[in-house]
């Protein structure tokens, strides 16, 4: 994946781009995305993909004008017109699943079709969601991943926790992006968007692992309930992470779309 700049109307976005094929949007979660991502390089096997970085993500500007769902919502179709897109199909996980459904709940016929991963958004008082800004590090993989073990593996790969340069580094990315995050996540996920799932016109597919710890999946099915014609396919032996879980059984459920 190339890491390119578009120019979009608040701030310039930084995004990742590769593949051939139908144009797909792909928005990521609270952890951000990098170009190496096994999830992102799989699906640009199949389409021609575009993954924006939310501001303040990776070596992006931040963007203060950006302060709720509302101004997410609108950056990110600022940066599908940037892009010269029209009628792409959207994808969404976790966090970046919450902005593709409001993105195709204001605008219902400018979406292809639409994947959503996972996604938050909503809020159930019988399944209250965790609150990440408050779990501690080593909480994440049990949080995150059906194999601990290997979650654990996958989110300390390439952390050189010994070095306080890199450690520094590390926390002042991460505190810039979460704080980001915080402006739509914190203190819960509830913006209104069941309110409004019933404007999504978009052909949908819902995509679940069925131990997700973090937005388990009583959540999917509040999704499926309040998107019209929605499917449901969720996936066993995966967690919240199920994009690098079971990367070929999420692309396979998405390309379910057509």
């Amino acid at each position: 994946m190339e890491l390119k700049t578009v120019a979009a109307p608040r701030v310039p976005v930084r995004y990742f781009e590769g593949g051939k094929g139908e144009p797909l949007v792909f928005l990521h979660g609270a952890g951000g995305v990098l170009g190496d991502d096994p999830f992102l390089n799989a699906l640009a096997q199949k389409y021609h993909v575009y993954a924006p970085l939310t501001p303040g993500y990776g070596d992006s500007e931040e963007c203060p004008e950006i302060r709720d769902m509302l101004d997410f919502t609108l950056h990110y179709w600022d940066v599908v017109d940037a892009l010269g897109l029209k009628n792409p199909i959207i994808v969404g996980h976790s966090m970046g699943g919450m902005i593709a459904a409001e993105m195709a709940a204001i605008a219902p016929h400018d979406v292809s079709r639409l994947a959503l991963i996972c996604p938050g958004g909503l809020w159930l008082d019988t399944h209250p969601i965790p609150d990440i800004f408050s779990t501690m590090p080593y909480e994440y993989p049990a949080l995150l991943f059906h194999d601990v073990k290997k979650g654990t593996e996958l989110l300390t790969a390439g952390m050189a926790l010994d070095d306080p340069e890199w450690l520094k580094g590390f926390l002042i990315t991460n505190a810039r992006q979460m704080g980001m995050a915080g402006r739509i996540l914190f203190p819960v996920p509830d913006r209104g968007l069941s309110s409004r799932l019933y404007r999504i016109k978009a052909k949908t597919i819902l995509i679940w692992g069925d131990n997700d710890r973090l937005i388990v999946p009583a959540y999917a099915h509040a999704f499926k309930k309040g998107i019209p014609n929605s499917e449901l396919v969720v996936i066993p032996e995966a967690g919240h992470m199920v994009t690098l879980e079971k990367t070929e059984q999420v692309i396979s459920a998405i390309g379910r779309l057509g």
